[in-house]
Formats: C-alpha cells, sequence, structure tokens
C-alpha cells in the first residue's frame, strides 16, 4: 500500500510539475514580450512585480515534486557508512525533520494570507496587486509540500517497520552522484 501511495504522489506532483513549467513558460514569454516592446519604446511594466510571484509560487509547488525526485540537497557521508537499516534510520530523521519544518512553514503561512484576505491587501506597487490573489497558490503550494513530506514520512516507516529497506531508501534515500531518478 506504501509504494501505491507514492506512486499516486508521483503522479500527482507530475502533473503539478508541468502546470508550474507552464506557469514559468508564460512569464518567460511575457518578459521577452517586455523585451521586445522596450527596443520599441515603451513598456508592459511590471515583469519583475509579476515574475517575482511566479518565482514564489513555482517553488513552493517545486518543492514537492523535488523531494518524491530525490532532488533535496542532503549531506550523507555519514549515511553512505552505515548499513541498510542504518540508511533507513538517518533518512527517517533527515525525513522527519524536513515533514516538521515544511508542515510549521505551511502552517505559518496561513496568518500571512489570512491577514490579506481580511484586509484586501495590495501590493505597495504600481500595478497594486491584491496579494491574497499571489499568497493563496503560494500557501496552498507549502500546505501540498506538507502533505506530501508527512505522506512519504509515513510510507517510508511503513517501509521500514516491514523490513522493505530497499523501498525505503528508493522512496527518501539519496540518489549518488550523476544517477537521475526514473
Amino acid at each position: 500500500m506504501a509504494h501505491r501511495v507514492l506512486d499516486l504522489m508521483k503522479r500527482l506532483n507530475r502533473w503539478v510539475a508541468m502546470v508550474i513549467g507552464v506557469l514559468l513558460l508564460a512569464c518567460v514569454c511575457f518578459i521577452l514580450t517586455e523585451i521586445i516592446v522596450r527596443q520599441l519604446g515603451s513598456s508592459l511594466g511590471g515583469t519583475d512585480e509579476i515574475s517575482g510571484y511566479v518565482m514564489a509560487i513555482a517553488t513552493s509547488w517545486g518543492m514537492g515534486f523535488a523531494l518524491l525526485e530525490l532532488s533535496h540537497v542532503r549531506i550523507d557521508i555519514l549515511r553512505l557508512q552505515a548499513k541498510a537499516l542504518g540508511r533507513c534510520l538517518f533518512d527517517l530523521m533527515a525525513m522527519a525533520v524536513m515533514a516538521t519544518t515544511v508542515t510549521v512553514v505551511a502552517y505559518r503561512c496561513w496568518p500571512v494570507l489570512e491577514r490579506s484576505l481580511m484586509n484586501g491587501s495590495r501590493a505597495n506597487t504600481p500595478l497594486e496587486t491584491p496579494l491574497a490573489l499571489v499568497q493563496l497558490p503560494w500557501f496552498a503550494g507549502w500546505a501540498w509540500f506538507a502533505i506530501v513530506s508527512l505522506v512519504t514520512l509515513w510510507a517510508a516507516l511503513v517501509m521500514v517497520l516491514r523490513g522493505d529497506y530497499a523501498g525505503s531508501e528508493a522512496a527518501i534515500g539519496t540518489l549518488a552522484e550523476g544517477e537521475a531518478s526514473q
């Protein structure tokens, strides 16, 4: 069951990555249009502000994808010296710290969004962007990352308790240098 849950999370995160990729591509097109328009002596304005919003949203949503693709950086000098169970315990500790940290971050993001919603806050820029418009997908990305982290931790723990050390390592271990995730 743990493997099926992780496979589902990976499939969902691939869709998230595709949507984020389209968002980033649209942002690139917007910036390129701005560059062309500037060459013609005009400006669309707001490209720096909008690209900053896009980066914040893409980052929060992309972290869950990166987690399941084992793309987060870890220093594993001690982990590499351990046997299979020891590596799994190091991995579980790292995943527990990650899940806890991300859950706290997601929890602390909500008051930021809530305050913007209650106050109708707008950016202090010429665009006067409603902040909730940007903060809602940003918060949702952090919440998704927290969910992915907690579910991944649960699945890896189940695998370790069942003695499936290879499965746990595949789910939350590290990639060797030059190794690519499947």
